[in-house]
């Protein structure tokens, strides 16, 4: 299949030719930057309502590993209307639950998968970042066009389009822009502003990597908290039983090292976990030889706005609610199938669409976000000064997680084009893995 794609098509240009069986008139194109999880699952939900998508992604391939993910309550709902249900759960870590323990090994609390429906502290579809993305990304990649090892460098938009120009020197015009580039937002740079601006340090780090598994894990996560100290280590399985991922977090009142380098990071991590004890030493010996090292701070984005013309932001890009929360990628996955739903029932209207996506989300994500504070609180270090540590026994949690899990409608959209087979043929990029 051809795409036509010319930076100065005209609307009755715009068309995709499918060898042997004449033209039809394509959607909106859409341009969205990032393909870890966000970007994909836009990707699904808006090549069903019709538009043409390209993802344009700046590492080189997709990115394996990762920290484990969970999804629960509407989340899930969503991986079934994507018809991925099947597909997600082969992919699954499969723990079967976590165990909280002393410097010694003993265990002390014990959570397992299937508690609140698996919906608890241990989601019961858990799965590895990197898997969850080839999962997303197997799915759409026949019909939408993926660009790696590429970016956006610089972007022009009118009342009709934008101008987008790519770092590696393609320049494109798009009817919509969409920023599900994580954290760290390039895109959110560009149009809304300074990272300062909009990132809330929620005063810790994590890290994590893998290591080999000769700690005898067998689907069980360990978790060693040291209460004086605020520092804490994890453990947890992964399908290959040879391998485990090692989690670290560590309190930090402010947050300077640059999150690109590693071996400052490194450093800063050893320094760190000095004296913690448990299996710390034995983890941290393999930190060297690890292929997936990852550093960076507990924060959230706050926005007062997720879109501004025709370019939009969606996951971590619009409002991280931090790991404290456990709730990235449902925020995600949700967003994405609202957000596109919303676009194509407003007739592809950025204007509309954009803030009937942000009316539906505003809430689901402000109490997502207020169990990531609560969760970094309780990991605090005492002190004098320090705010007390929540008290997660009350009625009032047991309503806010209610609102993180489920608090938010999921439309049907039975007047927005839905296609889970899209027409013609894959549109491929030299580029693609």
């Amino acid at each position: 299949m051809e795409a036509v794609m010319g930076a100065n098509d005209s609307e009755q240009e715009r068309t995709v030719r499918t060898g042997g069986q004449g033209t039809r008139e394509s959607g909106p194109r859409v341009l969205v930057a990032g393909a870890s999880i966000a970007g994909p699952a836009l990707a699904h939900w808006l090549r069903r309502r019709g538009a043409e998508v390209t993802v344009v992604e700046r590492a080189p391939e997709l990115r394996p590993g990762g920290q484990a993910v969970d999804a629960r309550g509407v989340a899930k709902e969503v991986i079934g209307r994507m018809g991925l249900d099947a597909a997600v759960r082969a992919a699954c870590t499969e723990t079967a639950g976590a165990h909280t323990v002393n410097a010694d090994g003993q265990v002390l609390e014990t959570f397992r998968a299937d508690d609140d429906g698996g919906d608890g502290f241990i989601a019961d579809i858990e799965i590895l970042r990197g898997d969850l993305s080839q999962v997303l990304y197997d799915d759409t990649r026949d019909g939408v066009e993926y660009i790696f090892g590429d970016r956006i460098a610089a972007l022009a938009q009118d009342v009709d389009g934008v101008d987008v120009v790519f770092a590696g020197g393609d320049r494109r015009r798009f009817d919509l822009v969409v920023g599900a580039d994580g954290l760290h937002s390039e895109l959110r740079a560009m149009v809304f502003g300074p990272h300062e601006r909009f990132l809330r340090h929620l005063g810790h780090v994590l890290a994590f990597y893998s290591v080999p598994n000769e700690f005898g894990l067998d689907r069980w996560l360990l978790e060693y908290q040291d209460q004086e100290s605020g520092r804490s280590a994890l453990l947890r399985p992964s399908q290959d039983a040879t391998r485990a991922m090692a989690m670290f977090y560590f309190a930090s009142a402010d947050f300077d090292v640059d999150y690109r380098d590693v071996a400052t990071q490194k450093r800063l991590l050893r320094e760190r976990m000095v004296g913690l004890g448990w299996l710390v030493p034995g983890i941290l010996a393999h930190l060297d030889d690890t292929p997936d090292f990852y550093l960076d701070q507990v924060a959230q984005v706050v926005m007062d706005r997720w879109s501004s013309g025709r370019v939009g932001l969606l996951g971590d890009a619009a409002f991280s609610s931090s790991p404290m929360s456990g709730q990235g990628t449902g925020l995600a996955l949700v967003g994405a199938y609202l957000l596109a739903g919303e676009l194509a029932a407003a007739e592809w209207d950025p204007d509309t669409g954009f803030a009937r996506y942000e009316a539906r989300m505003r809430s689901f994500v402000e109490a997502n976000q207020e169990i990531g504070r609560l969760n970094a609180r309780s990991r605090d270090v005492p002190g004098p000064d320090a705010e007390p540590r929540p008290d997660f026994t009350g009625e009032w949690f047991t309503e806010l997680v209610g609102r993180a899990i489920n608090g938010i409608e999921l439309p049907d959209y039975a007047g927005a084009p839905d296609s889970a087979a899209p027409a013609g043929s894959p549109i491929t990029s030299s580029s693609k893995p």
